[in-house]
């Protein structure tokens, strides 16, 4: 290798590593904010799927029942929407709503990105649970519509796991300085 060589070498590194100084904690804070918001709507959007699927045979015996299958098919969306929360305040914590781009350390960005996490995961696999509990739960409404509140009773239960991870973000979000 020559001395040119290495000094192109030499150069292209430290732009490389001023890159990821300059962008590289930024970076990782708007990975962990949109995992929170794209990870718990692509579960919504699977558990209210097959929720939707199971609602669609029950509407087509009995139309009648159309509010209480909505209601229970809506039930998976809202790790969707706990997950923009997340995203509005992680976004809304690391100042990008004031036009500029802040800075932020390397350090920093690990800080957003796994504090975004328990949402994102959390959101994700508690929407698609839920789903499949909501699509349950239809059948018992199908075969019991007296006793469709216990579906909802146990959709709720699968809830409160996605009430926590929206809490453990958010406190987590809070505490960064």
């Amino acid at each position: 290798m020559t001395e040119l060589e290495i000094i192109q070498a030499i150069e292209q590194n430290a732009a490389a590593q001023s890159f990821l100084g300059a962008f590289g904690g930024l970076a990782l804070a708007l990975l962990g904010a949109g995992l929170a918001a794209v990870l718990p709507g692509i579960g919504s959007a699977k558990g209210t799927g097959i929720a939707g699927e199971a609602g669609t045979g029950l509407l087509c015996q009995d139309p009648s029942k159309f509010g209480k299958v909505m209601i229970l098919q809506v039930i998976p969306g809202t790790q969707g929407l706990y997950g923009l929360v997340v995203w509005f305040f992680a976004i809304f914590s690391m100042g990008l709503l004031g036009g500029a781009a802040p800075q932020m350390t390397i350090a920093q960005g690990c800080q957003y990105l796994f504090a975004c996490l328990p949402m994102a995961l959390g959101g994700l696999f508690s929407a698609i649970a839920q789903g499949r509990v909501a699509a349950g739960s239809i059948n018992i409404l199908a075969k019991k519509p007296d006793d469709w509140s216990k579906g909802m009773v146990l959709c709720i239960t699968v809830e409160f796991y996605a009430i926590l991870s929206l809490l453990a973000s958010m406190l987590m979000i809070i505490n960064i300085s």
